[in-house]
């Protein structure tokens, strides 16, 4: 029993990514499909527009077969950890053969060309030189591979072909036999803000549900029905969305609780940042006077709301060097049809992890509180923590109640 896997975030699912599982399932041969998703905080730096349980519903009405969380400590990091996590997850599953992944430019064999220039000594010197310029990540290597390779510098724009760049040097790292799929993202580009197709991003659909706080028309366009159901029950019932504009005051006043010592441990603070936080902490009045007021050639907005989720949840940069040299220590079931159940039972007879369909199972809220826990007690317990923080964003203020994730178990989803 072989499955195709997806990295997503399903922020929410749609069209595309409807489209994306069914040509995975096609170009690879496998019947089922496995996703591994971002919890309740995202790649960008950012809440889920709707809680990691209601997403994983969608997918499994959407498709997918079974949804496994990506824990919070790679979720929320650039590209390079981020991609890394999430192979090194599917591969610990021990049934996936292949992954399938969308790019904007989705020629694998030039995209493997880059992933393997990334190693080259000349590569990394150039890189090197342009961070130190200020330049950001994406420009300082597709600066470098124009110079040394003659690549074009927008193929390294996109962060989707960013991603796809990592997730082949991933595989070449922790999973070689893993067979990558690249597939071209339909129509619109990840970041548009409008949606003018039954292909639109998935940033025009948050920015879309946002502003109406109800599913439109343009909305069910552009999503399947079934996403569409889900949607209009969280919206009445006021589930979301969350927005980084909820925690606006419980993330200035996690910065102006702490010292600049304290701060110059948050994940990716370096050069000095600490001191701007500290005191642009005191300056700004929301979330978006304060990014503006950090802002920079070389901290572009994502990095920076990555590093304020951090500093939300209190990671710091040794917890995430310690867990970057574990990877992922469980398999986190979210949800699952009947594929799912099957794909479960084969999973606990090849894979190298745990799979936890129930927390309470490896971690409970009095567990812990202990200062003595595991490593993957300690991974664990980042995801729930993430949660109970989460759920202060809600609009409904009965939602608000923490320890969701010791109370829900993986759920299945009749399809």
């Amino acid at each position: 029993m072989q499955a195709v896997g997806v990295i997503v975030e399903y922020n929410p699912f749609h069209n595309g990514h409807k489209w994306q599982i069914d040509a995975a399932k096609k170009r690879s041969g496998c019947p089922f499909v496995i996703g591994v998703m971002s919890g309740n905080f995202v790649q960008r730096g950012e809440p889920a527009i709707f809680d990691k349980w209601k997403r994983a519903e969608m997918a499994i009405r959407g498709g997918v077969d079974l949804i496994i969380e990506l824990p919070t400590v790679f979720a929320v990091r650039s590209a390079q950890y981020f991609a890394a996590g999430s192979i090194r997850l599917l591969h610990s599953l021990g049934i996936v053969s292949h992954v399938c992944f969308g790019a904007e430019h989705a020629d694998l064999e030039l995209l493997k060309k880059i992933a393997t220039a990334t190693s080259d000594v000349n590569i990394m010197n150039q890189m090197h030189i342009n961070l130190h310029l200020g330049n950001t990540y994406a420009s300082a290597l597709g600066q470098a591979l124009r110079k040394h390779y003659n690549v074009a510098e927008n193929i390294t724009s996109s962060s989707n072909n960013i991603l796809a760049i990592e997730y082949l040097r991933a595989i070449k790292e922790f999973s070689p036999a893993l067979q990558p799929i690249a597939v071209t993202r339909q129509i619109s580009k990840y970041n548009d803000t409008t949606i003018t197709s039954s292909f639109a991003s998935a940033t025009a659909i948050r920015q879309a549900i946002i502003e109406y706080l109800t599913v439109t028309d343009k909305i069910k366009l552009a999503v399947p029905e079934t996403t569409s159901e889900v949607l209009y029950d969280l919206l009445l019932q006021k589930y979301g969305p969350v927005t980084l504009h909820n925690f606006s005051s419980i993330i200035l006043a996690q910065l102006r609780l702490n010292n600049s010592k304290q701060l110059e441990k948050i994940p990716g603070v370096s050069e000095g940042l600490h001191y701007k936080i500290h005191d642009s902490s005191l300056l700004a009045t929301n979330i978006d006077h304060l990014l503006s007021l950090l802002k920079s050639k070389r901290y572009t907005y994502t990095r920076l709301q990555r590093i304020l989720i951090h500093a939300l949840l209190g990671t710091t940069q040794e917890q995430l060097a310690n867990f970057d040299k574990e990877g992922p220590l469980y398999a986190r079931i979210l949800a699952f049809n009947q594929n799912g159940r099957l794909l479960i039972k084969k999973m606990n007879q090849h894979n190298t992890i745990p799979v936890i369909t129930k927390t309470t199972h490896y971690l409970s809220s009095k567990q812990r509180d202990n200062n003595i826990l595991t490593p993957l007690q300690q991974m664990l317990s980042v995801d729930t923590l993430a949660s109970d923080i989460y759920s202060l964003g809600i609009p409904s203020s009965n939602l608000n109640m923490g320890a969701w994730d010791f109370r829900y178990p993986a759920l299945y989803i009749p399809t």
